[in-house]
This record gives structure tokens, sequence and C-alpha cells, in this order.
């Protein structure tokens, strides 16, 4: 396909919200995939997107090198792995809305929670039968359209992590399955001379997204922080269920 001035704009774009996810930022993540289907096709667009976000990660786990939860790694990296095997495996039959909608109304269920929930409840500890559910989900959602945020959310945002510690475990989190889906997408012939070339210039400005990501994690209040990633995961969930049920 030829790339036009629009492309490269909306594509420069896609690609410093990927790389400011990976900064610490991880509400405007999500919205790398969908921004790039405004010029070219949802899958191409998430094929192209992967070494973007494999160069920003990084940047991403030198910054979070001494941020993270060990425990949530444990627990979620492995049940993340099988989701991805699992996206591979019925990618010939997974229609991609069903998808979309599935990881919308997983956003939507939480934020529901968060309004009734009992703002004195203590966080919940990281549990290795919630976390290998969400973690299943958010790797095959992961798989299929780079939407793993949501169901990771889901489980992660009720231990009430430190911010930096919630961002560094997000960030080491994805940096391992972005790699793990290399595999199944090339398999797939999701990568061509064309799209690896367009990803190799997108990749600078998703280096200084994630520099600029990580900065505005270190200075955002914590409080201010996670009501952000809330109201994104709102929006975003809105936004994927009126694509899969209207588009």
């Amino acid at each position: 396909m030829e790339f036009s001035l629009l492309f490269f704009a909306v594509a420069g774009a896609a690609a410093f919200f990927v790389g400011a996810s990976k900064g610490g930022l991880p509400m405007v993540g999500v919205l790398g995939v969908p921004l790039l289907a405004l010029v070219m096709p949802p899958v191409a667009a998430a094929a192209l997107l992967l070494p973007v976000y494999i160069v920003s990660d990084m940047v991403g786990l030198w910054a979070y090198r001494k941020e993270y939860s060990p425990r949530n790694l444990a627990i979620l990296i492995p049940a993340m792995v099988f989701g991805v095997g699992l996206g591979w495996a019925t990618a010939r039959i997974t229609e991609e809305w069903m998808v979309t909608l599935l990881v919308g109304v997983i956003g939507l269920y939480y934020c529901i929670t968060v309004v009734f929930r009992n703002t004195r409840a203590p966080p919940r500890p990281a549990d290795i039968p919630r976390g290998v559910f969400w973690g299943m989900i958010a790797g095959f959602t992961s798989f299929v359209s780079h939407t793993g945020g949501p169901p990771y959310q889901a489980y992660v945002l009720p231990q009430k992590l430190p911010k930096m510690m919630f961002a560094g475990t997000s960030t080491i989190v994805f940096a391992v399955i972005n790699l793990v889906k290399l595999v199944p997408y090339w398999a797939l012939g999701q990568f061509n001379p064309g799209n690896l070339e367009v990803a190799a210039m997108l990749s600078p400005i998703a280096v200084a997204g994630a520099l600029i990501g990580y900065k505005l994690t270190t200075v955002i209040p914590e409080k201010l922080f996670y009501r952000v990633v809330e109201a994104a995961l709102l929006l975003i969930s809105l936004k994927l269920i009126y694509e899969a049920l209207f588009t």
C-alpha cells in the first residue's frame, strides 16, 4: 500500500501514544491501534505497531527496572503467555468484533464497580486464581488487537499499588508479552519489509513518547493518576463497545 502524508501524521500520533504508555501512562496506549486503523486495516495496524511497542518497551524496562511487583509478574506472565497461545490457536476463527466487545465490557464492568466500591476498602492482594483468569484474557486480547490493558487493569487496579509500581509492573508484563507475540505474528505472515520499514521510522517517535510519559508519571499526584486511568478506561471501554456493535 502507498503511505501518504496523512498516514504518517496519524501513524506518528499512534506511535507517540504507544511510547507514552510504555513510559507509565497506560491509559493512552490502547489508542494506538484504533487510531492507526483509521488509515489502514486493523489487523495490519496491529502488526505494524508491534515492533514499535517492542522498541519503546526497552525504554520502559530501563526506566522501571527497580519499580515493579514481583508477585504480579510471577502470576501474570505465564497466564498471559498462555492467553497469547490461545489467541494464536484460534486466530483463523476468532471474530475481531467479538474480542473488541469483550474487552469493552470488561473495562466497563470494572468502572461500574469503581462507582459503587467502598473507598475505604483495603487493597485487594494479588492472588493466583484471579491473576490467572484475567492474565489469560489479557494475553488473548493483547494478541488479537493489542487491547490487553482493560482486563489487566481489572485485576491490578484493585490492588492499589503505588503508582510507580503499577506503571513498572504494567510496562514489564507487556514488554514480555510483546516479545512473545513476535513468533505467532511472524508465523501468521503479518510482517513484511514495507511495514517493518515504516515501524523503524516510527520508533524514534515512540521512544520520545516513552521518555515524556515517564516524566509525566513521576510528577502526576498518585490520586489523580489513578482517577485519570479509570476515566480513560471508561471512555475507551465505551468506544470499544460502540465499535463492536455499530461499526
